[in-house]
């Protein structure tokens, strides 16, 4: 049922602005996003967990657009860029803003803002003022892309 949520965001994730997102802007900082969404336990902090929420397609399923060299998974895709290494190319704080919203960086971008609620339209009630991922998966993630050094 994600996946659809998924799609569905595919669609509609340019449509208005992410005015319920804590604005990075207000941390002089243009395309980062400093202060995590949550505080993590040591369980949930790995990249093992980040990289569960990569692949499954009741999570993220970021291979679904995205590839990377060292992950084990079938059918990784190449719409969006390969992220072997990003964790060398931005920070956590910059990946972390890529998640939640990209839109903020790329108006036309097809990436869908994660951990955006508002401004979205033609949902069904199911799916009205909910994430895509929550904030402890987006944590996971940024953990996990962040280990991408080589």
């Amino acid at each position: 049922m994600r996946a659809i949520w998924v799609g569905l965001l595919l669609l509609m994730s340019n449509i208005g602005n992410a005015d319920t997102l804590p604005n990075p802007m207000s941390e002089g900082v243009s395309d980062s996003l400093e202060t995590p969404l949550t505080t993590l336990t040591a369980e949930q902090a790995t990249a093992t967990a980040g990289q569960a929420v990569f692949v499954e397609r009741d999570a993220g399923h970021c291979v679904l657009c995205h590839r990377i060299d060292s992950l084990s998974a079938p059918f990784q895709g190449d719409l969006g860029p390969a992220l072997t290494g990003v964790g060398s190319k931005l920070s956590p704080a910059q990946i972390r803003f890529r998640l939640v919203d990209p839109s903020r960086l790329n108006p036309n971008t097809i990436m869908p803002s994660y951990f955006k609620t508002g401004s979205l339209h033609q949902l069904p009630e199911q799916y009205k003022e909910k994430t895509i991922l929550d904030a402890s998966q987006i944590e996971q993630l940024v953990i996990y892309l962040s280990s991408l050094k080589g």
